[in-house]
């Protein structure tokens, strides 16, 4: 009975705690200045300084040239003394070298390849961390000069800037504006890419609202938009998504959704090619379509671990509420630390009064203490501006209340998408030596095996020869990769963060399984591990979990079984027996309960993978049980030394030979 005591204290930190005190490998600390650091006053210099296009010509081609050397230009463009020569340091040696007429253009320039192709310029509005006193305030003349200077310099800088918003302050006098600056792309490798998860319980209107989003018609009310996004005879049949669906959706550099517009012989209605949508389009979400049935909660699970979303889309039947799978689902985005955004479909059909229980519901919900966000209700562009931006950044959840027969709201929906960043530079580092996770894998006639999936360090180019694994003895094979594809576009090359697929020589279609790898050949082999030490969170279990206990893991692109071979319970308590037989009856064997943190080792039950240290992971059995994060690798030496180990290691030290072990120090996988 007085081991069962402290549980209900441990039942209180549940999902967040673990992404607070787990100490994942960090993704904030992003290298490189913010170029928010400007100063409100020195920017506005900068915005009302006429800009001359003869001088300025010049700039764009020597910053595209040398886009490589980003972090040099940035640190000139996030320090005010080049930015604004017109400062009082402008007759400081830096002046000659530097003339205020291409001031604006260089920093667009320079904040464009730095941003990855599009960010949002605030004129006159606060930035995060700047209060309205420290803010330069634009009379409406000023403002007008200041968004004329940013498209004239943007235009010189090979990109587009459109006005998103502008509003009056409160004293009726200053006027604020956000402007959308994104480069115009020369080919598919330029595509600003975001990927976007779809999720929630059945007959919430996940397939409809995609197939609205994406073709730019409405719905029949019956299911017409939808038709065309199911891979499966069954899917259409039963109106069920079964398996991962993938859609994309095409901003211009304008802001401008890509759709098939109404002409001679063109239904405005018709599905465009995704080679079409490429070609118009500077910005593409791709959407991954999960499904919502019980039935396919592994696919789900699968398909948010290892397609890397940087957002996720819960959607919520307003005649339904909150129920069944959604809360399932909820807790996996929170669990995995995606910023969440929440659709409240069938607005058209819904009763005022059963509308109202909804949002209460949801609202109740995500002010939990589980979820500890706060619900923002969206109703005009500006707040769809202010929710875009803050939304990786603090614990907000927008709200949107939409209708796919009549749709209402749509275009706030598809503005706040324009909109939304991507993701952090420093969840996906390019410096890293090549690492590919292998998501989906086809066989293609004439072409042979082709896998898909997420490049998540470094960079590859057709003819690169990589090595590709672990196969079920551990080992890897070289293979090269014949041709690369994004977005069904021939490319030449592929960079961290992009969503790519690559044909492979000399491999047949049976080598290759979900959860293998492709790495870059380094002086060091990569390696494959049967057993990992991993720090947990248990979510929920109706009884207990001990030695000898199995679980189906999710980790990275990685499905397979695993059985507890050792746990060590963090409040300093040791590990007892060796094995599922060893130790005592119920009070010498260590468990772990409903809201219990503790060390465990995994042992894969069929064979080995590529884990480091790092990795987030969920364990299920049936519904999600335990998530936690990889802390070692391949320890195989006696369970019990180990075991008594751990606890000294504290709960957010990985112990040293974690890192000799990790024979290929990649980027990290998962989210921010």
């Amino acid at each position: 009975m007085c081991t069962a005591a402290p549980a209900p204290q441990k039942k209180a930190p549940t999902i967040d705690v673990l992404t607070a005190d787990l100490h994942a490998t960090n993704l904030d600390g992003s290298s490189g200045p913010d170029f928010r650091a400007v100063s409100s006053k020195h920017l506005k210099q900068l915005l009302l300084e006429p800009v001359d296009e003869t001088a300025a010509a010049s700039i764009p081609g020597s910053i595209s040239s040398q886009s490589i050397e980003a972090p040099k230009a940035i640190d000139q463009a996030a320090n005010p003394s080049v930015i604004d020569v017109a400062e009082k340091e402008g007759d400081s040696a830096s002046a000659p070298s530097a003339p205020q007429v291409q001031g604006l253009v260089k920093y667009i320039a320079d904040r464009v390849t730095y941003e990855g192709g599009e960010f949002v310029l605030r004129i006159g509005a606060p930035s995060p961390n700047e209060s309205d006193a420290e803010t330069a305030t634009f009379t409406d003349e000023e403002l007008s000069i200041a968004i004329a200077n940013v498209v004239k310099a943007s235009s010189l800088s090979d990109a587009d800037a459109s006005v998103l918003h502008q509003q009056t302050a409160e004293d009726g006098h200053s006027r604020s504006a956000h402007v959308l600056i994104r480069r115009i792309p020369a080919g598919a490798e330029e595509l600003v890419e975001l990927r976007i998860a779809v999720i929630g319980n059945v007959d919430a209107g996940k397939s409809t609202m995609l197939g609205v989003l994406t073709k730019g018609g409405l719905d029949d009310g019956r299911g017409k938009a939808r038709v065309n996004l199911f891979r499966h005879k069954h899917e259409i049949e039963s109106g069920r998504t079964s398996s991962v669906g993938m859609e994309i959706m095409g901003f211009d550099s304008k802001g401008r959704p890509v759709h098939n517009a109404a002409g001679p012989g063109q239904e405005p209605g018709r599905k465009m090619s995704w080679e079409e949508v490429c070609a118009k389009s500077s910005k593409v979400i791709s959407f991954i379509d999960l499904a919502g049935h019980e039935r396919y909660l592994k696919t789900t699970v699968f398909g948010m671990t290892g397609c890397l979303p940087d957002f996720v889309m819960l959607m919520v039947g307003a005649n339904a509420g909150l129920i069944g799978m959604s809360k399932e689902h909820l807790g996996i985005a929170l669990a995995l630390s995606v910023p969440v955004v929440v659709c409240i479909t069938k607005i058209d059909m819904t009763p005022a009064h059963v509308l109202e229980t909804t949002l209460k519901q949801l609202t109740k919900i995500l002010k939990s203490p589980g979820c500890r966000k706060t619900p923002v209700f969206i109703n005009d562009m500006g707040q769809v501006v202010e929710s875009a931006l803050r939304l990786e950044t603090e614990r907000i959840c927008p709200i949107f209340q939409i209708s796919n027969v009549t749709g209402l709201n749509l275009d706030l929906l598809r503005s706040f998408l324009n909109i939304l960043p991507q993701a952090s530079a420093a969840k996906f580092q390019v410096n890293q030596p090549f690492e590919f996770q292998i998501s989906d894998i086809f066989s293609v006639p004439f072409v042979g095996t082709v896998v898909s999936g997420v490049v998540l360090g470094g960079s590859c180019k057709v003819g690169d020869v990589s090595l590709l694994g672990p196969d079920s003895l551990g080992q890897f094979v070289t293979t090269s990769i014949r041709s690369i594809q994004r977005k069904r576009v021939n490319v030449d090359g592929a960079t961290a963060g992009q969503s790519v697929s690559f044909a492979l020589k000399k491999i047949r279609r049976n080598q290759v399984r979900k959860g293998m790898v492709m790495v870059a050949r380094t002086e060091v082999a990569p390696k494959s591990y049967m057993e990992f030490d991993a720090e947990i969170l248990c979510l929920y279990h109706s009884t207990t979990l001990s030695v000898g206990s199995c679980m189906v893991l999710h980790a990275a692109s990685i499905r397979q079984t695993v059985r507890i071979v050792g746990i060590a319970k963090l409040d300093g308590k040791p590990t007892l027996g060796t094995g599922a037989a060893g130790g005592d009856a119920h009070g010498g064997k260590p468990v772990v309960r409903t809201g219990d943190r503790a060390k465990l080792r995994l042992q894969f039950i069929r064979y080995p993978e590529y884990v480091k240290p790092g990795m987030k992971l969920i364990t299920r059995e049936g519904k999600t049980k335990l998530i936690g994060v990889v802390r070692a690798v391949g320890q195989t030496g006696p369970l019990g030394g180990a075991a008594a180990a751990m606890p000294n290691a504290g709960p957010s030290n990985v112990p040293p030979a974690a890192h000799n072990t990790n024979a290929y120090p990649a980027p990290a996988l998962g989210v921010k």
